[in-house]
């Protein structure tokens, strides 16, 4: 049993920033070839001005792209050839786990039956395959997953018969669905859809009798409506419907009387995250801020409506909560600082204890083995991609299950996360307000070097030190330092500092790059005549606002499915978002709101951008349509810019396919090396 993070993995999931993968580490020869080679191409690339050149790669438009070398595309192949493994869960009456990995274009899903063994591919989809969740019941084997087409996220629900080898689809083919959450019996399952009216976001349950035939169960609307977890009796569901990154309720569903009856004060601004039901099914555990400024694990009792808050002296976010089959032992996770830390905690005496030797980085997809004492999760670092390990609760020692490949690369020599703080603009107590950041630095280098500012998108979410063999491609190939804020509005600092950005606050962000890029020009070890912005997604439009606000300070940015105008953006992105946006960014149809969401909009501050820009878009984004950067590609060219553009006809919010992220880190590294580097 497991609640799995769903408001990061499942409603809003930030921006998985592309990233080139896997390659053999290079000699100091070869590296000197290598920047050799591009430094001559830069020459052919002076000319590539306003001009517009037009072509078509399989499913990518290029514009004004000039054409990938290729001894820089079988150098950058080997960076791109990494691979990461995935948890999906645990095989019933059986000591194998489903994990998800790609061996192709797209990830798939795949069976494991021991540590260290083969993946058995059983998934083969030209779409990449999402979540695998089996049917606790013996009578059905099989479990569910998702898939979308090309990458328009309206997910649909398939059933994989394990006895067959087939997949067939449940969903109605047109709406969103998510959420599947398995009753304990396994005779049904909830699950989230817009199937409705296509902009609202209800709980439905299906019989696995009938599983096609799904029963409406909640149709409230007004924000993403999601079943946590069943409870022990399977009677009553706990619902959470979440609002915005500041506000989300939990309910109790009585499937007998349809009574639904809100935990949380519906007047209290607060994140109110329902987890799991207690094995009495009297009281629930939740993760809130309500009364703190960090998500609290807590108890609260349904009777009583007694809060105990279990994890108040840890200073920081809980992330993902997972309990097992008795419900006697749970184990979540904490985002000190942008690294977990994993606890485990006894739910009879609510006492808990961090686990302590495991790899500094990334650890998620929390779930207890159904019969054994085992707790599964991914462990990544900045020199590890993610993998899969099985802990042994008794001893606590973890025993790793899947061996990524990262082709051939001595990944020690990747660049280790350094944490910094830089004062930013204003003041809190009397004392200026410190940003994080964290910093990427080739290693064997003293600098100065040029800088990549990445900033994250969201704009509720947050960097955190991962695998990454495009940070270590920059770093290590091309020389480059990468700088990664978190600025105002980010997640994981408590929420006074996320909400620093909202509505009229929105260019306070901004102003934190501003002040990134002066701290940067006051270092000796970065060289200030050399600076770019990368980003994605809000991030994309953190790009494009840096661009006009500091032009005179930048040499280029890359931006990637980003907002271009507000107003556009919210009229424009699929309906069934727009409320949550509004929350975020404003309301465009409010007047006011509108007149400084146009004034702060890139469209309109084209003419202050003079450096190059490289844009990237997916055809099929339904968060930031096309739309958004066909209009600012076309008023960077009417102003005489110079301007890239990358278009996936068979991409969404993001590029999810091997072979376009291929093509687009080859794209990217070309474009630093002719507007960063020379």
């Amino acid at each position: 049993m497991l609640f799995l993070s769903i408001f990061q993995r499942g409603i809003i999931p930030f921006l998985n920033r592309p990233q080139i993968t896997d390659t053999t580490a290079m000699n100091h020869s070869s590296k000197i070839t290598f920047r050799a080679t591009l430094f001559i191409l830069f020459f052919g690339l002076l000319s590539i001005g306003s001009a517009q050149e037009r072509k078509e790669i399989g499913n990518l438009v290029l514009e004004d792209v000039p054409d990938i070398p290729k001894e820089i595309a079988t150098r950058i192949q080997q960076y791109q050839n990494t691979r990461s493994a995935s948890f999906a869960d645990w095989i019933p009456n059986s000591d194998g786990m489903l994990m998800a990995t790609r061996f192709g274009n797209t990830t798939q899903l795949h069976v494991l039956q021991q540590p260290g063994g083969a993946r058995n591919q059983i998934t083969f989809f030209d779409e990449p395959v999402g979540n695998g969740s089996f049917c606790p019941l013996a009578d059905y084997n099989g479990f569910l997953f998702t898939k979308d087409s090309g990458g328009n996220e309206f997910s649909q629900i398939f059933w994989y018969d394990m006895a067959k080898r087939k997949s067939e689809m449940l969903s109605d083919g047109e709406s969103v669905n998510f959420g599947m959450a398995w009753s304990n019996k396994g005779d049904r399952f909830a699950f989230t859809s817009s199937r409705r009216n296509k902009k609202d976001f209800d709980v439905y349950i299906s019989g696995m009798n009938a599983p096609k035939e799904a029963e409406l169960q909640i149709d409230k609307g007004n924000g993403y409506w999601v079943t946590a977890d069943w409870s022990p009796d399977d009677t009553k569901l706990l619902l959470i419907q979440y609002l915005s990154s500041t506000k989300s309720n939990s309910y109790v569903f009585d499937l007998t009387t349809k009574a639904l009856t809100q935990l949380n004060d519906p007047d209290t601004e607060a994140v109110f995250l329902g987890s799991f039901w207690d094995a009495s099914g009297e009281s629930i555990y939740i993760a809130t801020n309500q009364g703190k400024e960090f998500n609290t694990l807590a108890k609260f009792n349904l009777a009583s409506k007694e809060l105990t808050y279990i994890t108040g002296d840890i200073p920081w976010n809980v992330n993902e909560i997972a309990v097992n089959t008795q419900r006697t032992q749970a184990a979540f996770t904490v985002n000190e600082n942008g690294f977990s830390q994993l606890y485990l905690l006894d739910l009879g005496t609510l006492t808990y204890k961090k686990v302590e030797g495991l790899p500094v980085g990334q650890l998620y997809s929390l779930s207890f083995h159904p019969t054994k004492n085992q707790l599964a999760l991914v462990m990544n670092s900045t020199k590890t991609p993610g993998d899969i390990f099985a802990l042994d609760l008794n001893t606590l020692q973890p025993e790793r299950w899947t061996y990524s490949e990262v082709g051939g690369l001595d990944t020690t020599t990747f660049p280790s996360p350094e944490l910094i703080e830089y004062e930013t603009y204003d003041e809190v107590n009397g004392a200026k307000r410190k940003i994080p950041a964290f910093v990427y630095k080739p290693t064997g280098s003293e600098g100065p070097f040029p800088t990549l500012i990445s900033i994250h998108g969201g704009p509720e979410g947050q960097h955190v030190p991962r695998f990454s063999s495009f940070y270590a491609f920059l770093a290590n190939e091309m020389g480059i330092a990468i700088v990664a804020p978190n600025v105002r509005g980010s997640a994981g600092y408590g929420k006074t500092f996320l909400q620093l950005d909202n509505g009229f606050k929105r260019e306070d962000s901004v102003k934190d790059i501003g002040k990134l890029i002066e701290w940067l020009q006051q270092q000796p070890e970065y060289d200030s005549d050399r600076i770019a912005v990368y980003g994605g997604s809000y991030g994309g439009y953190m790009v494009l606002s840096s661009m006009f606000n500091y032009n005179d300070k930048l040499r280029c940015g890359v931006d990637i499915v980003g907002i271009s105008n507000f107003v556009t953006f919210l009229e424009n992105t699929e309906e069934y978002r727009r409320d949550l946006r509004r929350a975020e960014y404003g309301d465009e149809r409010d007047p006011k709101m509108r007149e400084h969401l146009l004034a702060i909009s890139p469209t309109n501050h084209v003419e202050k951008i003079t450096k190059p820009l490289f844009v990237i878009q997916g055809a099929n984004d339904p968060r930031v349509p096309a739309s958004e950067s066909e209009q600012m590609v076309k008023s960077i060219r009417e102003n005489q810019g110079v301007v890239w553009y990358m278009l996936a006809k068979d991409e969404g919010h993001g590029f999810r396919k091997k072979e376009n992220r291929d093509r687009m880190t080859e794209a990217i590294a070309l474009f630093l090396q002719a507007n960063l580097l020379n």
